[in-house]
């Protein structure tokens, strides 16, 4: 009898394992009702080597998810033209002073002897920039290496999606509302149907708790809203490398004379899609002054997505205890693009029965969920 799969959440990671269960011949269905979704709504700057964050579990996966692009586009690249999802264009990253930026180039040198990915590293002059991006009106110098990345998220999983489904997999834009476990099977109730799986991917972000809570389950996940926005510019931008300044607004060029610019953080809003346009004109106004042809152009596109954040800033992802043939992944927070696609592919390896390199991550999720608290009155 032929085994069937259940995945609840079609962003990055519920699709990446999608795609590679269907490439297996699996019976495979997604449930994703598209609201706010953290993957369509971002474009991911893969450069994990520039990170300074200290967790080295953390370093580890963002490093492998990083490297997999490769593999994934690849696969993609058989059947699709990838261009318009992922570019290897390189990456720009400025510092406060030369002190600190010479002690990034370092870390980058260091780095590249496990991550050849990364590709040539060079500081660059102001005059080096100019000719890499003539628009760019900063005096100082930057670290440039030709392995960065960017991706379109929204495109990505859309064309995962489409994958899935020429595989014979299947697609639901609907929201599940339930899950339970009866006579050794997932029961997934939506609005009017309830759909019976041998096996289940919980991969809904930021969501996973209202399904875990009837469970008797609690997880340790919090909403983050981010929000960016696209922008028409005036010069063509084709082949352009990825800009990050001092700060947290990013400047992400693709073809066609399209930017993306952003995000936004912020952790009172709740799971809220209302875009604010004070801070939608505050990334504008961060962007022209780096880039001063900006201040004309108009905004095309606003995005607005949910992260699902852990206490500790960790992405979960693997199995939980007492609940079989179930497998959990959450927390990725703003490096979702960066570490979500490994994720997909390693829930989809262990569905598969085959052995993966992060096998110190199977049990992991139960650091993050644990028994409902009961209250005595």
């Amino acid at each position: 009898m032929t085994k069937t799969i259940g995945i609840i959440g079609g962003g990055i990671v519920g699709s990446t394992a999608a795609y590679y269960l269907t490439k297996h011949n699996k019976n495979v269905t997604v449930f994703d009702e598209g609201i706010g979704q953290a993957t369509s709504a971002s474009a991911g700057i893969i450069s994990p080597w520039l990170s300074q964050r200290r967790n080295k579990e953390w370093y580890f996966l963002a490093k492998e998810g990083a490297k997999f692009y490769s593999q994934l586009i690849d696969d993609l690249s058989q059947t699709n033209e990838t261009k318009e999802v992922y570019q290897k264009t390189g990456t720009l990253l400025y510092k406060k002073n030369e002190a600190l930026l010479a002690k990034l180039n370092k870390l980058a040198e260091d780095r590249k002897l496990e991550a050849p990915e990364i590709g040539d590293i060079k500081v660059l002059s102001k005059s080096d920039i100019t000719k890499l991006f003539p628009e760019i009106r900063l005096d100082d110098s930057a670290l440039f290496i030709t392995g960065g990345a960017k991706i379109d998220g929204a495109k990505l999983v859309e064309m995962l999606l489409n994958e899935t489904k020429k595989a014979s997999g299947t697609i639901i834009k609907t929201k599940i509302t339930e899950i339970s476990y009866q006579n050794e099977q997932w029961h997934l109730k939506e609005a009017e149907n309830t759909h019976i799986f041998d096996q289940l991917i919980l991969a809904g972000g930021a969501w996973i708790g209202d399904l875990l809570r009837p469970l008797d389950l609690e997880v340790d996940i919090r909403p983050q809203k981010g929000q960016l926005i696209e922008i028409e510019v005036p010069f063509s931008t084709n082949e352009l490398p990825v800009v990050m300044p001092v700060g947290e607004t990013d400047i992400i060029p693709f073809d066609q004379s399209k930017i993306l610019i952003g995000a936004t953080h912020e952790n009172e809003q709740g799971f809220d899609l209302t875009p604010d346009n004070s801070l939608l004109q505050s990334l504008k106004q961060d962007a022209t002054d780096l880039i001063s042809s900006i201040k004309e152009a108009s905004i095309t596109n606003t995005r607005v997505g949910t992260r699902a954040y852990t206490s500790d800033f960790s992405p979960f992802f693997g199995e939980v205890a007492d609940l079989p043939q179930f497998l959990v992944a959450s927390g990725l927070g703003s490096s979702g693009l960066t570490t979500g696609a490994i994720i997909g592919k390693t829930l989809a390896d262990w569905t598969l029965e085959q052995d993966t390199n992060f096998e110190s991550y199977r049990h992991l999720p139960n650091q993050y969920i644990y028994p409902k608290k009961v209250t005595i009155s």
